[in-house]
């Protein structure tokens, strides 16, 4: 998932822990099993399924719909220097859409891609957590905070996950 216009949100602590508490609430009331996680500055990678009973589409759409509004409050209502400058371009964003009520904080769509294989599976899983070591944010995956990574590691994550 991605921010409308790669607008670098995830700087500050409050929207990063919207996030987290946001998956870790799907996780528990809605059906969402995450297998993998990254949160980076304008973007979530996500490697998930749905428990029985339950759509991954839905859970994602809910997700997006409450996260959209309360990182939007959030900018409204805590000190942000860049607050102008991101409601302007999540209101723009939204302008043309008549399913968009005031701001657009979420691109359309996710770039979803079905892992059909345990090999492929592994392969988005290692894509997933060397997001910040390319972004030359940590040295090495399992010292990101906002990651799976760290669970793979065998240490404590922010968000518990459904190992592969």
């Amino acid at each position: 998932m991605t921010v409308v216009d790669w607008i670098d949100v995830f700087t500050r602590k409050e929207y990063k822990i919207l996030i987290t508490d946001s998956l870790r609430y799907c996780q528990k009331e809605k059906g969402l099993q995450i297998h993998g996680w990254c949160l980076m500055s304008n973007h979530l990678h996500l490697l998930a399924s749905a428990k029985d009973g339950f759509k991954l589409s839905d859970i994602l759409r809910d997700f997006k719909k409450f996260t959209s509004k309360k990182i939007v409050a959030a900018i409204n209502n805590e000190v942000e220097s860049r607050k102008d400058w991101m409601l302007y371009r999540f209101e723009f964003a939204g302008k043309f859409k008549v399913n968009v009520k005031d701001y657009k904080f979420w691109q359309d769509g996710n770039h979803a891609m079905e892992c059909f294989s345990y090999e492929f599976t592994k392969q988005k899983l290692n894509y997933i957590h060397q997001n910040p070591v390319r972004a030359s944010i940590v040295d090495e995956a399992e010292n990101y905070l906002l990651s799976s990574a760290r669970n793979y590691a065998g240490l404590k994550g922010l968000v518990d996950i459904d190992f592969i």
